[in-house]
């Protein structure tokens, strides 16, 4: 964080209150920052101040301090402790009914306003229906608007009177006040409460013809409007949060757990790690864990973004908050609490929207002198047009709708709106950034380094392919009995043809075999059903079909071995260390976006050319150190690269570090995840061309905000300062421009990952991977 102190710091959130624009944002930093050695970052989408601070200054002095600029302020729950639930979530939960109370009475203002503006806006602008003495009734109809509708203005102003400070409910107040108090000087002493008076409308102010006109409708328009606008915006910036608020969902609450005792259901608090608990069909998973009994598909689509469900079986991993969409399942919990898989996300996300990107902190700045500026305007506005003999009503009306429509609420929400909603659908897709400064290095990135072993490759022994010899007993049989005969072997190949052949397998179930023999360096041997089966590796004199085979494997290096059957060669089968599903699909999508691929990994130079050549990768390094992995980091960035780091073990946390970017694999270790600005959540590095342009459309939409935000006001003042505005569309027009800045953001929700995902590159996705 920018201006962050070099000594040890510590970090508390606070809730704020109160805050309406980006001059309030701007009065909280500077007030925080005001004590010895603490920095800040206000968020006016979450109400929430991320303060840095020495170890000296109480979390109670921050609240203080806070409360003094004039806002309320409170310190988060204490964090939950072996809950089902992260402390966020509990957080967002514990202020829920709070903020569904606030909304109530926001409601309930803003019905009893328009039910009193309404008659007034329609006579005051429709002139045919003005009757005798309507401009009385208006008045009677105006007064509770501009007292009791508009008093949160009045309050918020008033306090920040008293603290020597301005904002935007300032503005919106002096704009009512003035209003309001010149209609009364124009009914009670400046003629218009005659009571045949007639008064012309007009979005231009005109001038008065001896008679003083009444502002009554821009007395009630403006704060009809803003409120109405703070409500819909309220409305629509509850919307950007509400992928983190379906991740605070998904947390179970009970559990059924099973033990000696029986099956009974327990609180989610009450889980401990190692105890068994039972999920049915159609029930969330309470915890992360591992599948003791039964076997079912699951749906993993609201934690990590994979669309499709997942097999699992006893010893498969499971994630707290998936979906049991098949049988009955036992699973032995190996996380609960703030340790899961679920709560680490929701952890992320809560972290990347507490920060700002470098254009809002411009933004901000601008935003802290903004309004004392306009109150300047204003002020030398009445004075130019009462000093060049304008009537008086036309003076006080081209301040007023100076004070109106000048509001800075759409730069305080430019940035903010469109982080909650990008990082939101980020983790709905498998993408979870630690923040803006994420976001914007995603989207400049030239160059990106991935590890091979677990990160495009699977990380473990697989079949790769079979290939069966014409005419004989086919490929499907001929997996089921080399399965079966590799059951009773230990190495690691065999048990990759039997994981294999039970997959294969309709029933999963393998028939049984006699008379077992390993033999050293060959292979095994034993009999299936009645026939002698073996398991050898290959040698000369194959059929031409598996010959081919053959040399394929040891091109892509892979391990072949051959199927024999009563002396008979009846399939190759190829096992190594596959390419993952996506790899192929990412990488040309990573190329496309115009980002260099460079393959970097400890593993042996053949199976390291292989994969590079399967994915079209032309800068490869084989057996590199973490050390050299770093320093090759370090020599693409001298070379003028931003670099990417995608890794996922141990040996990638020092290159992840170095970094421009580090982009852990969710499946990888607490190390890579902690030193990484980005974690992929979904099992393949297929996310990652979807996180770039994400982040570009984020960075994109951001700056279209702030140009509207900046813009909206470079218009608008103008036009008002030469009386060409009336207070009542200006306020219109400053609570449509937040509106359009927040729905901007909103689009972020829907953002979907490029159509390129599909049919068209399926097939040779799928040939490649395989060879």
């Amino acid at each position: 964080m920018d201006g962050e102190p070099a000594s040890v710091q510590e970090v508390t959130d606070l809730a704020v209150g109160g805050m309406t624009c980006a001059a309030c944002v701007k009065r909280v930093e500077k007030k925080l920052a005001g004590l010895d050695g603490v920095s800040a970052s206000v968020n006016l989408a979450t109400g929430r101040a991320r303060v840095h601070h020495p170890p000296e200054v109480l979390p109670e002095q921050l609240v203080a301090a806070v409360e003094r600029a004039g806002y309320t302020a409170a310190l988060p729950d204490p964090p939950a402790e072996r809950r089902g639930e992260s402390s966020e979530s509990g957080d967002n939960g514990a202020r829920a009914g709070a903020m569904d109370t606030q909304a109530q009475r926001e409601r309930d203002r803003l019905a009893v306003t328009v039910l009193l503006a309404l008659p007034v806006l329609v006579l005051s602008m429709v002139p045919a229906w003005q009757f005798r003495n309507w401009q009385w009734l208006c008045f009677v109809l105006a007064a509770p608007v501009v007292v009791w509708g508009a008093l949160p203005f009045h309050q918020r102003a008033a306090r920040a009177l008293r603290h020597s400070a301005s904002t935007m409910d300032t503005l919106v107040s002096l704009g009512v006040v003035a209003s309001f108090a010149w209609s009364t000087y124009a009914l009670f002493l400046g003629g218009a409460g005659d009571p045949g008076m007639r008064m012309p409308f007009s979005l231009v102010p005109t001038a008065s013809d001896g008679v003083a006109h009444v502002y009554l409708e821009a007395a009630v328009g403006v704060p009809l409007f803003v409120l109405a606008g703070r409500y819909l915006e309220a409305r629509a910036r509850r919307g950007t949060g509400a992928a983190l608020r379906s991740l605070a969902e998904l947390a179970v609450k009970e559990v059924s757990v099973r033990d000696d005792a029986g099956e009974r259901l327990v609180a989610i608090d009450a889980l401990r790690v190692g105890q068994v608990f039972v999920v049915r069909p159609g029930e969330r998973v309470a915890t992360d864990g591992t599948v003791a009994e039964g076997s079912s598909a699951v749906d993993l689509s609201l934690v990590t973004g994979e669309s499709e469900p997942a097999e699992v079986g006893p010893g498969a991993a499971v994630i707290g908050g998936s979906v049991n969409v098949g049988g009955l399942l036992a699973v032995r919990a190996t996380a609960v609490g703030a340790d899961t898989r679920l709560a680490r996300i929701t952890h992320l996300v809560t972290e990347a929207q507490a920060g700002k990107a470098r254009a809002q902190r411009l933004a901000d700045q601008v935003a802290g002198v903004f309004v004392p500026v306009v109150f300047t305007l204003a002020a030398t506005v009445l004075g130019f047009w009462l000093g060049a003999g304008a009537d008086p009503q036309s003076a006080i009306t081209a301040s007023v709708a100076v004070l109106v429509v000048a509001c800075p609420c759409a730069l305080g929400l430019a940035t903010p709106t469109a982080l909650m909603a990008a990082t939101g659908r980020g983790a709905q897709l498998g993408v979870l950034v630690s923040g803006p400064q994420a976001l914007e290095g995603l989207q400049h990135i030239d160059a990106v380094l991935l590890d091979k072993t677990g990160t495009l490759t699977s990380g473990h022994m697989s079949v790769a392919r079979i290939t069966a010899a014409p005419l004989g007993i086919g490929e499907e049989r001929a997996i089921r009995l080399a399965g079966a005969v590799e059951r009773g072997s230990e190495h690691p190949l065999g048990q990759a043809v039997t994981a294999h052949a039970r997959r294969a397998t309709p029933a999963g179930t393998l028939p049984d075999v006699t008379a077992f023999a390993a033999l050293p360096g060959r292979g095994v041997r034993g009999e299936v059903e009645g026939r002698l089966v073996e398991v050898l590796a290959p040698d000369d004199g194959l059929p031409a079909p598996l010959a081919e085979a053959l040399s394929a494997a040891e091109t892509a290096a892979h391990t072949p071995v051959v199927v024999r059957v009563d002396g008979v060669t009846e399939a190759l089968i190829e096992v190594g260390d596959v390419l993952r599903p996506g790899s192929y699909r990412a990488v040309d999508r990573l190329r496309r976006l115009g980002v260099r691929p460079v393959l970097a990994t400890g593993d042996r130079e053949a199976p390291a050319r292989a994969v590079a050549t399967a994915l079209r990768i032309d800068d490869v390094h084989a057996r590199c150190t973490p050390e050299d992995k770093a320093r090759l980091v370090r020599r693409l960035r001298d070379e003028g690269c931003r670099v990417a780091v995608v890794g996922d073990g141990v040996n990638d946390a020092a290159a992840l570090a170095g970094a421009d970017l580090g982009i852990a694999m969710g499946t990888g270790t607490d190390a890579a995840i902690g030193a990484a600005d980005v974690t992929l959540v979904r099992g393949g590095v297929d996310a990652l061309a979807d996180a770039v342009r994400l982040s570009r459309s984020t960075l994109a939409t951001i700056r279209v905000n702030l140009l509207w935000a900046f813009g909206y006001n470079a218009v608008t003042v103008p036009l008002a300062m030469v009386g060409l505005l009336n207070p009542m569309p200006a306020a219109a027009a400053m609570s449509v421009s937040s509106l359009l800045v927040v729905g901007n953001s909103l689009r972020l929700r829907a953002w979907q990952p490029s159509p390129a995902r599909s049919r068209r590159s399926t097939t040779p996705v799928r040939g490649r991977s395989l060879r």
